[in-house]
């Protein structure tokens, strides 16, 4: 179990539940259902146990076979758990059955998310496009969703879009969509104007995964306070910066966190906000080198972002941080198992990444300050080689 139950009185209590199909293999369901625990943290609640089942497709019921569903009703009725979390989508169907058989709230994966976007929106920007996602979300899951949308009580995937009253015509809903799409619009537009006010200075965005310290590095180099927190989605919206590197002026952008199945009604509704990686010139690509399944993460920011910039290609430099964290285990030499990340000595890695990867990089710690000048030098030098080009006549600043 993931928590002692004594324990779990104060937060929401809550069970999450994986399938293992097709080319995942248990370890890495584990370590999906790893981010969910921490998703359900970052939402306030207490995970007190996960669920997986070996599946060669989804129940298009239930999701998870019969027995299973048991199984959890079974621990539900024994421990009173307050919700079931699924890693993945469920359509409203299989929402609908496994409310009726668990007696519980469940929600997915993308309905968690977007509780926790709501959650964390501070600007009317944020909030409108979280509350069109919500919306959008909502739409084809009418008829077994709106019991979850009751705001009767507070919970965790009980943050709906702000209404007081349950609105259970569909005719209303896609009319509240198209008002907030014309919102957005107007507010899309006055970013645009934002934008075009900043002249012509290069401009940096920091992208990568949730919560691999791209705030962190934000503050470094701005020498600002952008809020900055160890958890998931910590920044929604968009923070600009002038920054001055040795003497020269650039804009340094701090984007929301990409992660593993984002829903796609987010993706669309923060595209605006995502302008700035679109309209940049370089971009950091930050990585959490400590995290076991860094590769993937990595794997996963790069779709994110061909799907935002299409094939426009752009100068990136990845910026493996958290360096203080790596950790490896040495082999003895008569281990004849097979090598892992977890045996790859510090040195060694760097080695290795940086001549697999096209683009320059460059390892740090942004919160002990380790390997700063050297960043500081790299970021430089790439800004450096654009401004020539634009403002060929400023060459004696360099």
């Amino acid at each position: 179990m993931e928590k002692n139950i004594a324990t779990a009185k104060e937060q929401e209590r809550s069970i999450l539940v994986g399938a293992v199909t097709g080319k995942e293999t248990e370890e890495m369901v584990n370590d999906y259902l790893d981010e969910l625990a921490f998703l359900v943290d970052t939402a306030g609640g207490l995970v007190l146990r996960r669920f997986t089942q070996k599946l060669d497709k989804p129940d298009p019921a239930t999701y998870i076979g019969k027995g299973k569903v048991e199984e959890i009703r079974s621990f539900i009725d024994e421990t009173g758990v307050d919700l079931v979390v699924f890693d993945d989508e469920l359509s409203a169907s299989q929402l609908r059955n496994l409310d009726r058989s668990l007696k519980t709230r469940v929600i997915d994966r993308s309905n968690l998310i977007l509780d926790i976007f709501a959650m964390r929106a501070r600007t009317a920007h944020a909030r409108t496009q979280v509350e069109l996602a919500q919306y959008q979300y909502l739409l084809p899951r009418l008829a077994g969703m709106w019991t979850h949308l009751e705001r009767q009580k507070g919970g965790i995937g009980l943050k709906g879009p702000g209404e007081k009253e349950i609105e259970t015509d569909r005719r209303i809903v896609r009319d509240k969509i198209s008002l907030l799409k014309k919102k957005l619009e107007q507010i899309d537009k006055q970013k645009a104007t934002q934008r075009s006010n900043r002249g012509s200075l290069v401009r940096v965005a920091l992208v990568g995964y949730t919560n691999v310290g791209k705030s962190t590095i934000m503050n470094m180099l701005s020498k600002t306070d952008v809020f900055a927190e160890d958890k998931l989605f910590a920044t929604l919206d968009t923070t600009v910066r002038k920054v001055v590197v040795g003497n020269l002026p650039f804009l340094l952008s701090d984007t929301v966190g990409f992660i593993r199945k984002l829903p796609h009604h987010l993706i669309e509704s923060f595209k605006s906000t995502l302008d700035e990686v679109r309209e940049s010139d370089i971009l950091l690509h930050v990585v959490d080198i400590s995290h076991p399944n860094f590769e993937e993460q990595i794997a996963t920011v790069n779709e994110t972002l061909q799907e935002i910039t299409g094939d426009e290609e752009k100068e990136t430099i990845m910026v493996f941080n958290k360096m203080d964290k790596y950790q490896w285990v040495e082999k003895d030499d008569d281990d004849l198992t097979p090598t892992t990340k977890e045996n790859i000595p510090p040195d060694e890695i760097k080695k290795t990444w940086m001549a697999k990867m096209n683009d320059p990089c460059i390892f740090i710690s942004a919160k002990h300050k380790d390997n700063i000048e050297g960043f500081r030098r790299l970021l430089y030098d790439t800004v450096v080689e654009i401004h020539r080009i634009r403002y060929p006549y400023d060459n004696f600043l360099y």
